[in-house]
């Protein structure tokens, strides 16, 4: 430290391109100035990603989450036809599903054109203004299509007939579980609060990022607006939106992320197509069985415990929409009381 002759006081600075180094003096107590040299680093400058822009499909129900202003997002999981994006948000769907033409078009799914790129568990994304940034890609939604597409009217009739083809084939997750039972007997006797209960225990029941007991609820949840609206069943609404409440009020906390963000779509009464396909099948405007078979054969276990789901949704629309078991007010006579529970 080089020492300066008392009472003066000079200031002197240079810049240069990497930084700045100042030369200064300090005053310490009554003494004489000293000088010291203090360097000051520039800031980083950070190119910005060049990215390649892609057009892509996307399912309608997610359009809230990609159309609001840009939030960070992250990797979830990766698998060969697609990743899992979850975003920072409150709002639901909070996770994506980024899918490939071999991809399950989930109903919070967006559809690429292209090959996925490779990614990894973790890897930061951005999602919001109408797109997503996600490792080298730019995507831009540019078609959206409809995961809740009704199946039309329905003859219970007809329905009734159709119903003998859903009956369990055991290849289920949870078969025997007591709970599922309780679910499938309290909806078909319009048992409100044993309906509810079950649900209750059947959330997050089970392995894998949807389990066992989530695609149950799932199936019967879409099966019960669907099928409940086409028959002109007012009470099988009514019961799905119990049930919705239900089980979407803290899933975030009891099952997976993918898992919480699916019942909240089936809530809402989206599905992928093979769900669709099959509440068509049973409408009369498709063929059932090889709808079915398409169902059953999604995942490990998802597609056989949608399937169960979906039974389960029958029965009670089925029960709900017989004119005989109606009294005055449209409720379910044989089970007044229990329904009021």
């Amino acid at each position: 430290m080089s020492r300066l002759s008392p009472g003066t006081r000079s200031v002197r600075k240079s810049q240069r391109y990497a930084g700045v180094l100042s030369v200064f003096s300090v005053r310490r107590g009554q003494g004489a100035f000293y000088r010291r040299r203090v360097t000051v680093s520039a800031p980083k400058w950070t190119p910005r990603r060049e990215r390649t822009p892609v057009s892509l499909a996307a399912s309608a129900a997610v359009r809230p989450v990609l159309e609001a202003p840009r939030r960070p997002a992250r990797v979830l999981a990766v698998f060969p036809a697609g990743a899992y994006l979850e975003v920072r948000t409150e709002r639901e769907p909070s996770v994506l599903a980024v899918v490939t033409g071999g991809g399950t078009r989930l109903p919070n799914a967006v559809l690429l054109a292209v090959p996925l790129p490779s990614l990894s568990v973790g890897e930061e994304a951005v999602v919001g203004d109408g797109g997503i940034e996600l490792g080298p890609l730019s995507l831009r939604v540019r078609r959206w299509w409809d995961p809740a597409a009704p199946p039309g009217p329905v003859d219970p009739v007809r329905l009734a007939h159709a119903a003998a083809l859903l009956r369990p084939d055991g290849t289920q997750g949870l078969a025997g579980n007591g709970a599922v039972d309780l679910l499938a007997d309290s909806c078909a006797g319009g048992w409100l609060l044993g309906a509810l209960s079950a649900a209750e225990q059947l959330v997050g029941l089970g392995p894998g990022l949807t389990p066992s007991g989530d695609d149950v609820l799932a199936g019967l949840l879409v099966t019960l607006r669907h099928l409940g609206r086409g028959a002109g069943a007012e009470r099988a609404l009514w019961l799905a939106d119990w049930l919705a409440a239900t089980v979407t009020y803290d899933a975030r906390t009891r099952t997976t992320p993918i898992s919480a963000t699916l019942l909240h779509c089936a809530a809402q009464g989206a599905a992928c197509p093979e769900v669709l396909g099959v509440l068509r099948g049973l409408a009369g405007r498709t063929p059932l069985a090889p709808a079915l078979a398409r169902l059953r054969r999604l995942g490990h276990t998802s597609g056989a415990d949608l399937a169960q789901g979906v039974a389960i949704g029958v029965d009670a629309v089925l029960a709900m929409a017989a004119p005989a078991s109606r009294d005055g007010t449209g409720h379910d006579a044989r089970h007044g009381a229990r329904g009021a529970a």
